[in-house]
């Protein structure tokens, strides 16, 4: 069959590096797509907030299934209109979308489904939430309500930060229509920690664990980002620690969302902080994470479409996901100047050299092709994704890669998975 793959980032190549090996799939059609998208696909240059557009596309290519990897279509209601077609397409309804779409929605599910998370407040009027935040007395999170890619959270040790953060989000709109309402929520201490699981009415399927960076610099400082590198799986989730997700996060989340009316179909994404208390939810996300997306796909064994077929259809609860049990590792190479304002259109060298290399993938992200050049046309540019027997192996093999790959102003972290080493090194 034709599968069209929606979006253009680096959760979006590796979906359909995944595709490729199946033996269903004849013809995979990217939109946008990006560089690296266009060996194994045909990328076709369309706006994907132009829902007619893309039903008018896959009645032009003849095709039998959608996968939707960012959230700002799902959030638009690309699933409806699919569905209003008559089209079979992977995602949630824009209804079931709010959990991600709306900060302040998701806080109202949680409290109503007592799921643990942080204490928080939600405010519409800036004078409101200055004097609230001039009120507090410990390290607290401002957060845009909306869509933000990743950017709009700010986790600030006093007051002085606080009300810099609800003025750039408020009053300077730094992330648009996303701040027209904000959350000031407590600051939880732990580790974090990427769930995701394929969710089909009241059915749960658990998929494999990550653990994201999100802060620009090594060591977890600076601002957040849409994400600096993950590994999968993150030996922080013991099974005991699944055990209460499931049991205290997921499935009231999904029980929560029946009763109001928007029940869930598509892969659930929980962010959460280990804390001294128990998991705790940061956020939920209506779509794989990126660049999560990259190191789980990685170790992914069974045939991708069969599990998007059969949430596309309604019907996980006889999958059997098989899992490759080495980790892996993925580092994300970025423009300078990123998660601020970035150079584009840097020549990009050496990515040849590293398709060479045995057990290592670069999913491209911010990138296109310009005559016979990969050039940066985006913020996270790569994601150099390894695996190794252990993860010593998988970290060593991602940064031998990294050093191959070269273009003006490139930066990336060079801590990825030392949490996970560490937490090997002393289990």
């Amino acid at each position: 069959m034709n599968v069209m793959v929606i979006g253009g980032g680096g959760r979006e190549h590796a979906m359909a590096w995944c595709l490729t090996k199946s033996p269903r799939v004849r013809e995979i059609i990217c939109v946008p797509g990006n560089a690296g998208t266009m060996g194994i696909a045909t990328n076709v240059d369309a706006d994907i907030s132009d829902h007619a557009a893309l039903i008018e596309l896959v009645e032009k290519h003849n095709v039998s299934l959608t996968i939707v990897g960012p959230e700002v279509p799902l959030c638009a209601g690309i699933v409806d209109d699919f569905h209003k077609a008559g089209l079979r397409i992977v995602g949630p309804t824009a209804a079931a979308a709010r959990i991600e779409g709306d900060k302040a929605y998701a806080k109202k599910i949680m409290k109503a489904a007592h799921i643990p998370t942080a204490e928080a407040r939600v405010f519409d009027r800036v004078e409101d939430a200055k004097l609230y935040v001039e009120a507090r007395e410990h390290g607290f999170v401002v957060k845009a309500s909306g869509l933000a890619a990743g950017k709009g959270v700010f986790v600030c040790e006093n007051n002085e930060q606080g009300l810099q953060a609800v003025e750039q989000i408020m009053v300077d709109r730094a992330f648009g229509k996303a701040g027209d309402k904000i959350i000031v929520e407590e600051l939880l201490k732990g580790q974090e920690l990427s769930v995701f699981a394929l969710v089909e009415g009241r059915t749960i399927y658990m998929l494999a664990t990550a653990q994201d960076h999100k802060a620009i610099g090594d060591g977890d400082v600076g601002p957040n980002t849409g994400g600096m590198g993950a590994y999968s799986p993150a030996p922080i989730a013991t099974p005991s620690i699944m055990a209460t997700v499931e049991r205290d996060i997921l499935v009231p989340l999904v029980d929560a969302m029946n009763n109001d009316g928007s029940p869930y179909r598509g892969i659930l994404y929980a962010g959460l902080m280990l804390t001294p208390g128990g998991p705790k939810v940061l956020e939920f996300n209506c779509r794989l994470g990126d660049p999560e997306a990259q190191a789980v796909l990685m170790r992914l064994e069974s045939d991708i479409l069969d599990i998007f077929e059969a949430l596309a259809d309604g019907d996980i609860s006889k999958l059997g996901i098989r899992w490759n049990p080495q980790p892996a590792v993925c580092v994300v190479m970025t423009a300078q100047g990123y998660p601020g304002p970035y150079e584009q259109g840097q020549t990009i060298e050496g990515l040849d050299s590293v398709a060479e290399l045995a057990h290592v993938q670069v999913f491209q992200a911010g990138t296109k092709q310009i005559e016979q050049y990969t050039v940066t046309s985006g913020g996270r540019v790569l994601g150099v994704t390894a695996m190794g027997p252990d993860i010593r192996v998988a970290k060593s093999r991602a940064y031998q890669a990294v050093e191959k790959i070269h273009f003006n102003g490139a930066y990336y972290r060079r801590d990825i998975a030392d949490k996970a080493i560490a937490a090997k090194s002393t289990s």
